[in-house]
């Protein structure tokens, strides 16, 4: 036995889960959901009795939007978003720094970035998973004890208002209990710190006239007072300011000082309501660890960045994604354990480059001394010129975990651009569909032989062909055409005949013609070494 054990035991005939998730702000919302969808059993134990009311992430990118598009959220969520504004850093004088552009869009139309009220989606989060007849949500219940062996974990959760202890058992266990996690504690599991901590008051208002206080994406990098502009929404505004050196933190944080900080921005008790005032300390850490048997961590429990970069709940999306379809595979029979190996390879080093980048932003924007921050500024100027595009600071790339072999393009994260179906022309995420999908060029598909449909089968994958849109023929159940001529001519670019595509849209692997396609799945069929599906598995899908 490993964790945390206790001499609480299971009630007789108490129902094992597939899948206990602690935890439910968005990154436990997205990963229940999720697994739900599949039909796993999923359980998820939150300490608090009802959602949270305050904005804490605004904003989240185009990887992150596919991702809310997988969940059914997106059309729930428009009169809570808005496209971010470029992302700007100033000096004190309002001279222009740094610019990066984000009013481009991936080809379906979807955003650099949303801004969003963090509430509203998590209200839509919450609505989806209550429509999910596998989900079951325990509120008021914090996690005491947590006991995990080969075969499962289990927790026990003592009711905040009652103190009644109850026991969940489950084959697997997902902390996405935040920054202070229990389960991670419980593991044992440290933190790699990055040394870069301050503290920061922000401020959440809602102007009189939102139309007085146009969204912005700026950040003011003045060492008298770094400080930060930002939407969280239609007509809802953030303001964040540094804690300077010397300033008492408890006055720092009164709702007196917000509002004389706030007068830098021209907002006023008498134009503005003050929805919310918390200092925080910002850090940037990754665990060590990311799983340990039969538990893991996601979201915040597993990593914590500085804010600038606006990365903090997309790479918590982003585990989730990368861990619900390893977790479905390995539910469902389709690979042994040893998959989920790959998932801590994978976004431990992904989520280290946003770190990477936001202390990098955070370290350019909080310069305190006046000498140090005027090299800044005139080394800044001096070299400043159009908006930068965002250019993959994210490494929008997987170096090593679960990829064919041979390097590049397996890894790299597939685009959006449309294609057309049976129901016409769409995102490629919703034509595609979910689960793997093999996606060749006309005629390379007949030349599987049945072990490799075998294979594909067995995880519930797609073999999909496609077409020019002007070849003359009509998209059908295994074929798509390429509608806004991009996806033929990306295929080519790598050279490639076919790509293998995870669930979570990046590229296992490549083949440039047939030998090559038989080698890419027979790679694909050892990585997965299937499991045998034990009796007592739960029913639910790959």
């Amino acid at each position: 036995m490993n964790g945390i054990s206790g001499s609480h035991r299971r009630s007789p005939g108490f129902p094992a889960t597939d899948v206990l998730v602690v935890g439910y702000g968005p990154v436990g919302q997205v990963l229940a959901i999720l697994l739900a969808q599949c039909g796993w059993r999923v359980v998820v134990v939150e300490r608090h009795p009802k959602p949270y009311s305050l904005p804490r992430a605004v904003a989240f990118d185009a990887e992150a939007a596919r991702t809310l598009d997988a969940v059914g959220v997106t059309g729930r969520i428009g009169d809570i978003t808005e496209p971010s504004q470029d992302y700007v850093v100033s000096d004190a004088a309002g001279r222009q720094l740094l610019r990066i552009g984000l009013g481009g869009s991936d080809g379906p139309g979807r955003p650099d970035s949303t801004s969003v009220y963090q509430p509203g989606l998590e209200a839509a989060l919450a609505a989806r998973g209550e429509e999910l007849p596998t989900l079951r949500v325990h509120r008021g219940l914090r996690a005491v004890e947590l006991t995990e062996s080969g075969s499962g974990a289990e927790l026990v959760a003592e009711d905040e208002r009652s103190g009644e202890r109850r026991t969940f058992a489950a084959s697997w266990v997902v902390g996405c209990d935040g920054a202070g996690s229990f389960v991670r504690r419980s593991l044992g599991v440290g933190w790699a710190d990055s040394g870069f901590a301050l503290d920061w008051l922000a401020c959440d208002v809602v102007p009189d006239r939102p139309e007085d206080f146009p969204p912005s994406n700026l950040q003011i990098a003045d060492p008298a007072r770094p400080r930060v502009a930002v939407s969280c929404g239609p007509g809802r505004r953030r303001w964040e300011f540094m804690r300077m050196p010397g300033e008492d933190r408890a006055e720092f944080g009164t709702e007196e000082n917000a509002w004389r900080l706030l007068s830098m921005f021209s907002a006023r008790p008498d134009n503005a309501t003050l929805t919310r005032h918390a200092t925080y300390t910002f850090r940037a850490r990754n665990a060590e660890r990311w799983r340990r048997g039969r538990v893991l961590l996601a979201g915040d429990a597993a990593h914590q960045m500085p804010p600038f970069a606006g990365q903090g709940m997309c790479s918590g999306f982003r585990d989730a994604a990368n861990l619900a379809w390893k977790l479905d595979l390995v539910l469902g029979g389709g690979a042994g354990e040893a998959l989920l190996d790959s998932y801590e390879q994978e976004r431990r080093a992904h989520v280290q480059h946003a770190i990477d980048l936001s202390v990098r932003l955070g370290r350019l924007i909080c310069v305190t001394d006046p000498a140090a921050a005027a090299d800044r500024d005139r080394a800044m100027t001096a070299r400043a010129s159009g908006p930068a595009r965002p250019s993959g600071p994210l490494g929008e790339h997987l170096a090593r975990g679960f990829l064919a072999d041979g390097g590049s393009p397996a890894g790299e994260l597939t685009g959006r651009a449309r294609l057309t179906g049976p129901e016409g022309p769409g995102p490629a995420d919703s034509v595609l569909g979910p689960g793997f999908v093999l996606l060749c060029r006309e005629n390379l598909a007949d030349t599987l032989s049945p072990a490799a449909l075998e294979t594909l089968r067995l995880v519930h994958g797609r073999v999909v062909t496609v077409l020019r849109a002007d070849a003359g023929s009509a998209p059908g159940p295994d074929t798509v055409l390429d509608a806004d001529g991009r996806w033929l001519p990306w295929l080519e670019s790598l050279p490639a005949g076919a790509v293998l595509i995870r669930p979570d849209r990046y590229l296992f692997g490549a083949a440039s013609d047939a030998d090559g396609l038989a080698a890419l799945i027979t790679d694909f069929r050892r990585r997965l070494r299937p499991a045998t599906r034990g009796p007592g598995a739960a029913a639910g899908s790959a």
